[in-house]
């Protein structure tokens, strides 16, 4: 569907806003059924993920968006190969590291692979 660079934090605002704007016009699905089930999720779970790679990665983030009907494919990537993705242990609510929380509960499968160049981390949301 669409791919963004993200290059700092302050980019994620403006990437939230054209995610949602793709998904509205694009989906297969009604927007308001898109909305009620699937859109919010994976703004959630992309801003997160977007998050985790500025903060812990190396620039650029690489955003990708793949949609198969009302499956969407959410990819990403940035240029840290030698970090592995990691669940946060004990924190206090308002201290952070739950990115990858959020991305387990909401989506339906999370991964992560490296290639030559970037890691990438995936994850598969749909209704």
């Amino acid at each position: 569907m669409r791919t963004w660079v993200l290059d700092n934090v302050s980019d994620l605002h403006a990437f939230r806003q054209q995610l949602r704007t793709e998904i509205n016009t694009r989906s297969d699905v009604p927007a308001e059924e898109v909305l009620g089930t699937v859109a919010h999720d994976l703004v959630l779970v992309a801003s997160e993920l977007a998050t985790n790679g500025i903060r812990h990665g190396r620039p650029p983030t690489t955003v990708e968006l793949l949609q198969d009907g009302p499956e969407f494919l959410l990819t990403v990537a940035d240029h840290d190969l030698g970090s592995v993705p990691r669940v946060a242990g004990e924190r206090p609510p308002g201290d952070g590291g739950f990115g990858l929380q959020i991305a387990r509960r909401l989506a339906r499968e999370v991964g992560w692979y490296r290639t030559d160049s970037v890691k990438v981390i995936w994850a598969e949301l749909g209704p």
